[in-house]
C-alpha cells in the first residue's frame, strides 16, 4: 500500500469516528456524540440556542421534540423536566440512533427517541404539554401545515407549541398559528431566526 493510500485510509477512519462535544443547555451540562451527515454535527446551532433562551417548561411535563436530530432540544428540556417524559422524533434513523445514544450518555432515562415523520408514529393516546421544533428551513409549507394541525390534536389544554424558524418562514408561522390555534406570540426575532409560541386553548 502506498503512503498516500495509507494516509487516505487513516483519514477515512478518523472521519468515521463519532464527533464528541459538550455544551451547557438550560443549566445542564450535556455531552453529545454526533456524526457527519446529520444537522450541525460539530456544535449546537444558533436556532436551537435562541429557542432555548425563550422556552420554559414545568418539571413534570410531557414534551415532544419534532425533528430532534441528535437530541439537543429534547435533552435540554429533559434536564428541566426530570419528573416528566420527553419524546424525540425524527425521520432520519441515524439522528434517532444518536439521540438515544446521547440520552443514555447523559443518564436521561425519561427521554427516548424514535423514527417518525412528524407525528406519524407517535402513539395516538399520547398528549403533550409542550411541543417544540427547530423547524428545518426546507421542510416545505405543506408538511409544516400537517405538523401544526397534528400538534393541535395531540396537545393538552393549556399546552404550548414553541418553534424556531428562519425569518423567511416568520409570516407563515404567524398566519398558521392564528388559524390553527387562534393565537400567536413572537417571543424573539433575531437576525436570522424567529421564535414563536401558540397556546392550546
Amino acid at each position: 500500500m502506498s503512503i498516500d493510500r495509507e494516509k487516505d485510509c487513516a483519514l477515512l477512519n478518523e472521519l468515521k469516528q463519532d464527533l464528541v462535544f459538550q455544551d451547557n443547555l438550560l443549566g445542564t451540562q450535556l455531552t453529545f456524540n454526533t456524526t457527519w451527515g446529520i444537522f450541525s454535527p460539530r456544535g449546537i446551532d444558533d436556532g436551537t440556542h435562541l429557542l432555548l433562551k425563550y422556552l420554559e417548561v414545568e418539571a413534570d411535563e410531557t414534551i415532544i421534540d419534532i425533528g430532534c436530530g441528535y437530541g439537543p432540544l429534547g435533552l435540554a428540556l429533559g434536564g428541566q423536566a426530570p419528573d416528566g417524559e420527553v419524546h424525540m422524533v425524527d425521520r432520519d434513523y441515524v439522528a434517532v440512533e444518536y439521540a438515544n445514544k446521547n440520552a443514555k450518555i447523559n443518564r436521561m432515562s425519561h427521554c427516548r427517541a424514535y423514527t417518525s415523520n412528524g407525528f406519524s408514529e407517535v402513539p395516538e393516546s399520547m398528549r403533550f404539554d409542550t411541543v417544540v421544533s427547530n423547524v428545518p428551513a426546507k421542510v416545505g409549507r405543506e408538511m409544516l401545515t400537517i405538523l401544526l394541525c397534528d400538534a393541535r390534536s395531540r396537545m393538552n389544554p393549556g399546552g404550548q407549541i414553541v418553534v424556531v424558524t428562519i425569518n423567511g418562514l416568520r409570516d407563515f408561522i404567524k398566519r398558521n398559528f392564528k388559524e390553527v390555534f387562534g393565537n400567536y406570540k413572537k417571543l424573539k426575532q433575531g437576525k436570522a431566526y424567529t421564535v414563536a409560541r401558540a397556546i392550546m386553548e
